[in-house]
């Protein structure tokens, strides 16, 4: 019997096998800001071949071997996905962020008469570089100490801190998500052009790099920590 159905939602699929992201990355289906709807949704609007896909997933999840590089996050500890989130993505973009900020200057002022396209990328990647910052300095000043305060006290005025500002998060997510789509789409998922230099592809390369980052980040919080602190508000 097939493990997962075009009724369950995006979230919950990645949650069960994280291998699936993946795959939905394959076929440019939103598995973080997008994880709350059904997978039937993103299948319709997407155009993609429900049973290509299922067939897919099914498959790869009966046939894959879990190693211990594999981390069940959906069953991990708060402060385990509080250390990944701060240490491991937070910390990736306040170090790269500047990075790539230069790279883009610099290929936009070498190849930019060519290539007119890298002015939108400059732009882009610009404003998500100060969104994001913007959004971890918040994440960081206000959410997370709560969380931590909670997790001491157990006060539920603590608890309500961190939750009250979710919806504000989750909707900046889903700008940063935005922007992100519409860099693949001008960059062709970042490929390299065949008359630019070493400068161009790193610049590529990281970018493709930090969508795959950020949408992991993304997934932690909005299909995983942020339900969890729904529901101990909730209790």
């Amino acid at each position: 019997m097939n493990k997962f159905n075009s009724t369950q939602k995006i979230g919950d699929i990645v949650n069960a096998f994280p291998k699936a992201a993946e795959i939905f990355k394959g076929y440019k289906i939103d598995f973080c800001c997008g994880g709350n709807r059904p997978l039937i949704e993103a299948i319709d609007e997407q155009n993609v071949n429900e049973a290509e896909l299922l067939n897919k997933l099914n498959s790869t999840y009966e046939n894959y071997e879990v190693s211990s590089k594999d981390k069940n996050w959906f069953d991990a500890d708060t402060d385990d996905i509080i250390e990944q989130i701060l240490n491991k993505h937070h910390a990736y973009l306040w170090s790269e962020l500047p990075v790539i900020s230069k790279l883009s200057t610099t290929i936009l002022r070498v190849h930019g008469q060519h290539h007119p396209e890298l002015s939108k990328v400059h732009r882009l990647f610009n404003t998500l570089k100060m969104e994001l910052e913007d959004h971890l300095t918040k994440e960081e000043t206000i959410q997370y100490p709560a969380i931590k305060e909670y997790q001491k006290s157990g006060s539920l005025d603590d608890l309500k801190k961190a939750v009250e500002i979710i919806n504000d998060l989750e909707t900046e997510h889903t700008g940063a998500g935005n922007i992100l789509k519409e860099l693949s789409e001008i960059t062709k998922d970042y490929s390299i052009p065949d008359d630019v230099c070493e400068t161009f592809e790193k610049t590529y390369n990281k970018l493709k790099e930090l969508e795959a980052d950020i949408f992991q980040h993304i997934h932690l919080e909005n299909n995983i920590l942020f339900p969890r602190l729904r529901n101990l508000a909730g209790k």
